[in-house]
């Protein structure tokens, strides 16, 4: 998908255009190859820099070839199973007054953009989109890690009473989750680090504070998804043990329940075995006095079991 966005210098109001011009955005979502040539016609950059961006595990960095510079990062998202994933977000600011955004798939990030929800966001200053991006991607990864938090406290409810390896699985998951959202935001962070320095984009009056608090919230979601994993690795060894002494306890339960359910069957076999033994044999009554005494040995050996906590 290929569309065309320029702010207003009057209004200051994003608006979608026809066709591409001068400080405008180029907004390519999974784009198609007539579509990555429309923008290479008219931006006249280096085709690689669109084509490379198609595959999901393109890696955050800063490139920059012949009349542009090409910034990946890793966004997170959710994927068919829904799972949390990251893929690639590319932005590239040409020489010749064009900014492009590409990404393998739609995103929440540049949602907010397109909805011109962002404050202070104009087409035509390209490293301060550039910087609103990164720090829109560090907040979505803020906003997902509470949420993640929030499946580990339920999941963490749920274990407490669990003999099922299907929720320690997805603790185990979740887990491998936070791997790849730490790695990304390492990796983002280099590339933040870079721009600092100010020798991949010019840094103007206003740019410096803002990437400040990007790479301040990036920080931030580095620790949290750090500390969030701890927190798993714990758990996932404390409710293992759990899990296993949960069933422990069930096959104590079980092996207590077979004990006293086959004081009857022993008795009554005994009793009803084809042997003298005394009076009982002809007594009218008999089968009450064996149903009766099979019931309260049944009774006494429970709350024997009970004391023991066998039972």
């Amino acid at each position: 998908m290929l569309k065309f966005y320029k702010t207003d210098p009057e209004t200051k109001e994003l608006t979608q255009i026809e066709q591409a011009e001068e400080d405008c955005w180029i907004d390519l979502i999974a784009p198609t190859d007539e579509e990555i040539a429309e923008v290479i016609d008219t931006t006249k950059i280096d085709s690689d820099l669109l084509t490379k961006m198609r595959d999901d595990d393109e890696l955050p960095r800063v490139e920059m070839s012949k009349g542009a510079t090409l910034i990946v990062i890793d966004v997170p998202a959710i994927d068919d199973d829904s799972d949390y994933i990251t893929y690639p977000i590319g932005t590239i600011v040409t020489d010749n007054n064009y900014i492009i955004t590409i990404s393998p798939r739609k995103t929440q990030i540049l949602r907010s953009f397109r909805k011109n929800q962002i404050r202070d966001f104009r087409t035509a200053k390209k490293t301060r989109f550039v910087i609103q991006i990164m720090a829109a991607a560090a907040a979505e990864y803020l906003r997902v890690l509470d949420n993640i938090y929030h499946k580990i406290e339920v999941r963490e409810s749920t274990l407490q009473k669990s003999t099922k390896n299907e929720d320690l699985i997805d603790l185990l998951m979740t887990e491998k989750t936070l791997v790849y959202f730490t790695t990304s935001l390492k990796e983002n962070n280099l590339v933040l680090e870079r721009i600092n320095k100010g020798v991949v984009l010019p840094l103007y009056e206003g740019d410096l504070d803002m990437l400040e608090d990007a790479i301040i919230e990036n920080g931030q979601a580095i620790d949290m998804a750090g500390i969030y994993r701890e927190i798993i690795q714990s758990m996932a060894e404390t409710y293992a043990t759990i899990v296993s002494n949960n069933q422990n306890n069930i096959m104590k339960f079980l092996a207590g329940i077979t004990i006293v359910l086959s004081i009857p069957t022993i008795i009554s076999s005994f009793l009803g075995m084809n042997v003298q033994f005394g009076s009982i044999g002809t007594d009218p009554t008999a089968a009450w006095i064996i149903l009766v005494v099979s019931f309260i040995v049944s009774i006494i050996t429970a709350v024997i079991l009970k004391k023991k906590d066998l039972l």
